[in-house]
């Protein structure tokens, strides 16, 4: 395992001698052109460069942003696998949101000016150092707010806050059941469900995470055992909401725990992601262990199974203004101190397999941000990027915790 982690680092190092010179010169030499990650096709690992592509400019109605950080979600390593409905063509530059600075509204891009601090929604393309993007999916950041925390901001909250309160109608003295709870997502509905009275949140997470989350969930359980007695041991009714990123027999666990007039929501299937590469035998496995839900059975229980996806919501089904609506109310409550986003650890764009390796692990606490002006940093070879075999996540174990230990570069 040693060893493996050791290829990572010279791999990283090999990517920035073959690809791209470091050297920023007049703006990268070439004004014209950028750096940026590239998927060269769908697969594995392997398949992720960074090199240089033509600077973007900006069509009518879109914003030019000279990139400061971008966020990493494990939708990410579905579209790096193909293991999405019509991905698309490859190559292409991964990412759907980011941070950094006007360089140049387009024609009839209004309330923008050069210089503006912006967060943003991309259609792809996010991974680069400069992305143009409808004026629609742009927002001003707080001055407050850094860089970092603006590109953990976008999809992680508005996912959260939109199926919490759009979706469920989370009100006072109510239960809500998530997975994933040290995750990006996870600790952004922790810490709205915060901003409600009474109200009780169980989370699954691995016990090396436990320690650094406990404050924000009421319940945590651990993400290898039974969740269902043990949610049903504290709260024999079961719970009023379920937010389940995980998809399969999770599907079927999640509706049987849900209270009168509760709400199940799926926003993810992770379950299909087990290794390195897109999985056949794991995508089928995931769907024939999701519960065949009766319309009848759903009327008589009274209870309510629902989904979303934000990025279709964005993109397919004209939904940016709904978006905006609720942008503004998530930085009022930044602005007022009760949500922050939790930053896991920084990489630069060179760093970007050993990130998602990371991901894919379940190793971070937070989300992942990828610096785009940081320098690549060599890894410790047993850090927590190494996976099994398999490429599954292991089991936790007792003393397995000096394996999960963060980066030396966390912010």
């Amino acid at each position: 395992m040693a060893n493996e982690g050791v290829d990572k680092s010279e791999e990283t190092e090999h990517m920035i001698e073959k690809d791209v010179p470091r050297e920023r010169g007049s703006a990268l030499g070439d004004a014209k052109e950028i750096r940026a990650v590239i998927l060269s096709a769908f697969g594995g690992l392997n398949k992720l460069r960074v090199a240089k592509k033509p600077m973007p400019e900006p069509q009518e109605g879109e914003v030019k942003i000279r990139v400061k950080a971008c966020g990493l979600n494990f939708i990410d390593l579905m579209v790096r696998q193909g293991n999405i409905e019509n991905p698309p063509k490859t190559p292409l530059v991964p990412g759907f949101e980011c941070s950094g600075i006007v360089e140049g509204p387009g024609d009839n891009a209004k309330g923008f000016e050069i210089g503006d601090r912006v967060m943003a929604f991309v259609n792809y393309s996010a991974w680069g150092e400069v992305v143009c993007t409808p004026m629609e999916f742009v927002y001003k950041i707080p001055d407050e707010m850094g860089f970092a925390e603006a590109a953990a901001f976008p999809m992680n909250f508005v996912t959260a806050y939109m199926m919490l309160f759009e979706v469920a109608n989370l009100r006072e003295g109510m239960s809500v059941l998530l997975h994933s709870a040290g995750g990006g997502v996870g600790q952004a509905i922790a810490q709205l469900c915060s901003t409600i009275p009474d109200v009780t949140v169980f989370g699954t997470a691995s016990s090396f995470k436990h320690e650094a989350i406990k404050d924000s969930i009421t319940h945590l359980i651990d993400r290898n055992a039974d969740y269902v007695q043990d949610v049903k041991r504290i709260s024999p009714d079961g719970v009023d909401i379920v937010l389940d990123c995980l998809c399969g027999e999770n599907t079927g666990k999640g509706l049987g725990l849900l209270k009168p007039l509760g709400t199940y929501i799926l926003y993810g299937s992770s379950n299909m992601v087990t290794g390195e590469t897109k999985s056949f035998f794991s995508f089928a496995k995931s769907w024939w262990q999701v519960e065949k839900v009766n319309p009848i059975k759903l009327y008589e229980e009274n209870k309510v199974i629902a989904g979303f996806s934000l990025l279709n919501l964005l993109f397919k089904q004209g939904g940016a203004a709904q978006v905006k609506v609720v942008m503004d109310k998530l930085i009022s409550l930044y602005k007022q101190k009760k949500i922050k986003p939790l930053v896991d650890s920084l990489w630069a764009l060179e760093e970007v397999k050993e990130a998602m390796q990371r991901i894919h692990d379940r190793g971070n606490i937070g989300k992942l941000i990828l610096d785009v002006e940081k320098s690549p940093t060599p890894l410790m070879a047993n850090d927590s990027t190494e996976t099994s075999e398999a490429g599954e996540e292991e089991e936790d174990h007792e003393g397995d915790n000096g394996n999960k230990e963060r980066m030396p570069f966390i912010q």
